[in-house]
């Protein structure tokens, strides 16, 4: 009788941990780009510490193949959603389907304005204001580009706003003349390529300065410039990629403010088991910096200006190896975390 009761106990054990263990559903919005899989691997392992299962889909870009991607996830199993929403107001079908069916979504690093979604992300008006300060520094006057993010993403508002209160000043006293501003559709290198050829065309060349809002842009705008031989033109960027580190050695990118994709992942796959649960993310604070002034729960990290004078932080950090950092570098000549 004993051990019957005990086989009876242990089963049900296992069911109800069965029952617990929580299908994750992680959408994508352009899979392609290097930093992604950083964070796809810090999600799956802290979903596996938790208990948790990983599924994902991913959009390739279309806004309209996430709403199938997000439609399967939920056939799938989720129970939470990670959502990295390609268009900002085309999720919105998928938003409010998770919510009648009481499944929660966390907005991952792109604001998703919606009631009852958790947004995580790094404080982008304060990168921004990162990738302009270095750029300042470097040039305190002169002719600007200002090579915005995605229109559809609501980051590159944030990001330029951002980068606005610091050259605020210098602009209206007439350090700085903004001479071509453009956003860049899908984060893609190779429109930022084409709209900075296209503003060294109508500028004739007279360029001292490009801030660009992410690695990707800042890598087409450097290809750009290097097309036309201009060299020495400081360029911002972010997120760490490791092109643009080993271009902020090589002296071609002044800043990439580097946001570490690991502990985004981490927290947020946190997240969505804690909602998913039906219980409240501690670290969380309440936001409505939207345009649309919806009150959500959100939690922000602190991003890292890396330059060629703290590019130590990066390689200690485990982020990118000194070999990978420092390749095609001399030496001699390049920064100490290449010596």
């Amino acid at each position: 009788m004993k051990l019957k009761t005990t086989l009876t106990a242990l089963a049900l054990s296992l069911g109800a941990a069965g029952a617990f263990a929580q299908v994750v559903g992680v959408s994508w919005s352009n899979f392609q780009e290097e930093r992604w899989k950083t964070d796809e691997a810090a999600i799956k392992a802290q979903l596996t510490k938790d208990g948790a299962s990983y599924i994902s889909a991913d959009a390739g870009g279309s806004p309209e193949k996430q709403l199938a991607d997000i439609d399967s996830l939920i056939a799938k199993g989720a129970k939470a959603l990670i959502i990295l929403a390609m268009d900002k107001d085309a999720i919105l079908p998928a938003i409010n389907k998770a919510a009648q069916q009481k499944i929660p979504v966390v907005a991952y690093d792109r604001l998703i304005e919606a009631p009852g979604v958790f947004y995580i992300t790094f404080d982008n008006v304060e990168v921004g204001r990162m990738q302009a300060r270095a750029i300042l520094e470097a040039k305190p006057k002169g002719n600007y580009v200002m090579i915005k993010g995605s229109p559809t993403d609501p980051n590159a508002n944030f990001l330029r706003g951002g980068q606005q209160e610091i050259i605020d000043a210098a602009v209206k006293k007439g350090d700085i003349k903004i001479v071509g501003e453009e956003y860049t559709d899908g984060w893609k290198p190779e429109v930022a390529q084409k709209n900075m050829e296209q503003i060294i065309t109508k500028t004739g060349g007279k360029i001292d300065a490009v801030v660009a809002s992410n690695d990707g842009t800042a890598g087409g705008v450097v290809a750009a410039l290097t097309a036309k031989g201009i060299k020495g033109i400081p360029v911002s960027g972010q997120d760490g990629d490791h092109a643009a580190l080993n271009r902020v050695a090589l002296g071609s990118q002044t800043v990439s403010v580097w946001k570490d994709a690991r502990d985004l992942g981490r927290d947020a796959a946190a997240a969505a088991v804690v909602l998913a649960k039906g219980q409240k993310v501690a670290a969380a604070q309440t936001w409505s910096g939207g345009d649309k002034k919806v009150a959500l729960q959100a939690q922000f990290l602190k991003p890292v200006p890396i330059t060629a004078k703290n590019l130590d932080v990066v390689v200690k950090a485990g982020w990118i190896k000194k070999d990978d950092l420092c390749k095609g570098v001399d030496a001699a000549k390049g920064p100490a975390a290449c010596k």
